[in-house]
C-alpha cells in the first residue's frame, strides 16, 4: 500500500489572493458596505466564506447573499486570476509517484476541481473534498475522515500539508501526521504553536514525507 498524503489547497498548492481579494470587494460594494483592508480579508483566507464575512463584520442575516456575491463574481475570474505557488507542480508530481493524493479544502469543491483541472493538475489526485462535502470544516476532522473513506489508506502512513493551524488541528482530530508549510498564508510563529513539523515550502514538505516514510516499509 502507497502512503496517503492530503493537501490544503490556498496557500499550499495555489495562491488565488487576487481574486479572493477581488471577490469580496465585489461582494461589500454590491451591497453599498466598507470594503475591509486586503491584509484583514487576507488574515481570514482558510476559513469558510461564511465565517470570513461574519469576522469582517457583515450582519448574520446578510451573510449568505454576501457569500452569493462573492461566488457569482469568483467563478468569473478564478482561473485566470490564480497561479501555482512556486514548485508545487513539481512536489505534486514527486508525490504522486510514491504515495495516494487528495485534496482537503474548505474552499468550494466545484472551483477546487475547475483551479485543479485547468492548472493540468486534478488527474494526480484520487478524492477531493470541498467545503460542500461536509458539515463541519476544518478543523474538524470531518473532512479528512470523509477523504479517508474514499481511499484506500494505512493511518500510520497519511499526512496532511497545510499552511494554517486549521489543516493541522484538523490532521491531529482526525488522527494522522501534520506538516505546515511556511510559504503560505500564516506566520512560522503561528505555526509553531500548533505544528511540531514545519517545513519552508511544499517541496520540503514532500522530501520530508518521502524519506519518513522509508521507515514504514
Amino acid at each position: 500500500m502507497k502512503a496517503t498524503i492530503l493537501f490544503d489547497l490556498d496557500g499550499t498548492l495555489i495562491d488565488s489572493t487576487e481574486a479572493i481579494l477581488e471577490g469580496f470587494k465585489v461582494a461589500f460594494e454590491t451591497f453599498e458596505g466598507i470594503v475591509p483592508s486586503n491584509e484583514a480579508i487576507k488574515n481570514e483566507i482558510g476559513h469558510t466564506l461564511e465565517n470570513m464575512f461574519r469576522t469582517l463584520g457583515v450582519e448574520e442575516e446578510k451573510v449568505e447573499e454576501h457569500v452569493h456575491a462573492y461566488k457569482m463574481h469568483y467563478r468569473t475570474i478564478h482561473c485566470e486570476k490564480t497561479i501555482l505557488i512556486e514548485g508545487a507542480r513539481e512536489a505534486v508530481e514527486e508525490a504522486s509517484r510514491f504515495a495516494t493524493l487528495g485534496v482537503v479544502t474548505t474552499k468550494t469543491g466545484q472551483y477546487s476541481t475547475e483551479l485543479l483541472e485547468h492548472m493540468n493538475l486534478m488527474h494526480h489526485f484520487a478524492v477531493l473534498i470541498g467545503r460542500e462535502h461536509v458539515e463541519n470544516p476544518k478543523p474538524h476532522k470531518e473532512p479528512i475522515l470523509k477523504a479517508l473513506t474514499k481511499l484506500e489508506h494505512d493511518k500510520s502512513r497519511t499526512w496532511m500539508i497545510g499552511d494554517t493551524c486549521m489543516d493541522i488541528d484538523s490532521a491531529k482530530n482526525a488522527k494522522i501526521h501534520a506538516i505546515a508549510v511556511t510559504s503560505g498564508y500564516s506566520t512560522h510563529s503561528m505555526l509553531e504553536k500548533c505544528a511540531s513539523t514545519l517545513c519552508k515550502n511544499i517541496v520540503e514538505a514532500i522530501d520530508y514525507i518521502k524519506k519518513s516514510d522509508e521507515s514504514y516499509k
